[in-house]
């Protein structure tokens, strides 16, 4: 089937909030087109997602440029050997901005383990502390490392009051299980439109609706059908039908909560 023959994107009528992704990674699109196609299928906020030291100014600049688009500052674990006391104070600043809403996306990755573990985990821990003190969710990565994040997690219960999310969702059910217990959300995105993922299907059945947000991690894990091109926000619909589907519930009942949600999440303290 050629690209222009495959599905369109789906509107409907509740409005969507982009919980994840990478607006400074896109090549095939620009910032007008993504957002313009976005507000066409009825795409309302984008939360574009830091990961580096290296793009910690990149989000600040984007989202000063457009009133849709919110940020996060973080340093994803991949580049946790990139961490210094000036990343640190960097993020404490930038976190400030009224444009960010959280600090992310940090976490542990023992899949690629592009940095060695004990330095990812002094890295998460210092930046779960700093949205501790600055009272702000967080947006986790959380790939092969379950035992590690529950018990990292655990030692911020009491001080980490906003919580966060769980993006990208595919790890174990114990995770899962305790992310929900402990009143995180889960974040979906195109992986769970993918032949293979049952294993995500699986944990958006056990997730509540009062739980999920939907997400794209643009320009990664584009979904069904369009899969072999470019991610980016406005193909956030398709995500949201196969959540939709996967949960039997009616699409705009699924939008209601995934946008309330969102906003509950990193939008109720706006500063």
């Amino acid at each position: 089937m050629s690209k222009h023959k495959k599905k369109p994107i789906p509107i409907f009528e509740h409005a969507i909030i982009e919980t994840h992704c990478h607006l400074d990674y896109l090549k095939e699109y620009s910032l007008e087109e993504v957002i313009e196609r976005s507000c066409e299928v009825g795409i309302e906020k984008i939360i574009t997602i830091a990961v580096s030291p290296d793009n910690l100014e990149k989000v600040m600049s984007l989202v000063k440029q457009h009133p849709m688009i919110w940020g996060t500052q973080g340093v994803h674990p991949h580049d946790a050997d990139k961490f210094t006391s000036e990343t640190q104070s960097h993020i404490r600043e930038n976190a400030q901005h009224e444009r960010i809403l959280a600090i992310g996306e940090i976490g542990l990755d023992y899949f690629y383990e592009n940095s060695d573990r004990k330095t990812q985990q002094q890295v998460f821990e210092t930046q779960l502390q700093i949205a501790s003190d600055m009272n702000l969710p967080v947006v986790i990565h959380s790939r092969d490392a379950d035992d590690d994040m529950m018990a990292i997690l655990k030692n911020f219960e009491f001080t980490l009051k906003k919580r966060g999310v769980i993006h990208s969702f595919t790890s174990g059910p114990k995770l899962a299980q305790y992310a929900i217990d402990q009143g995180f959300c889960l974040g979906f995105n195109g992986i769970c439109t993918f032949k293979t993922a049952e294993n995500v299907r699986d944990i958006i059945r056990m997730t509540p609706l009062q739980q999920i947000i939907l997400e794209t991690d643009a320009p990664y894990l584009t979904p069904v059908p369009y899969r072999g091109k470019e991610n980016a926000s406005f193909y956030l619909p398709f995500v949201a039908q196969q959540v939709a589907d996967v949960k039997e519930v009616p699409i705009e009942q699924l939008l209601k909560h995934a946008f309330d949600n969102s906003e509950a999440l990193f939008f109720s303290g706006a500063k």
